[in-house]
């Protein structure tokens, strides 16, 4: 899942990620504490979600992501990937015509 987010894309797996970004991203103040399995995921952040001057612009993306979560098809998950109208191909399909991967009928 994904939805645009200060200017960058914001994605989660699923919505025990999306749970996790927001506690963190939400906190006043972010202490360092016990060895969770998912700590090591918050040193790797992009800088733009840590800042606290996006913090309510990414915890409203983040809330987007859960309302996608809740969708039940995978191609209506993504409201950034699909924005301009470029859906997937179907499977076949190819960018070179007239080449030796073109799919022939």
């Amino acid at each position: 899942m994904q939805t645009r987010c200060a200017g960058q894309i914001l994605w989660a797996y699923n919505e025990a990620h999306v749970n996790e970004l927001s506690a963190y991203v939400g906190a006043q103040l972010r202490e360092r504490g016990g060895a969770r399995p998912t700590m090591a995921m918050f040193a790797r952040l992009p800088p733009w979600m840590k800042r606290s001057d996006n913090r309510s612009e990414v915890l409203a993306g983040l809330e987007t992501l859960r309302a996608l979560v809740k969708r039940s098809a995978p191609a209506d998950r993504s409201d950034a990937a699909h924005e301009r109208g470029d859906r997937p191909r179907s499977y076949g399909s190819t960018y070179f015509r007239g080449g030796p991967y073109e799919r022939r009928p």
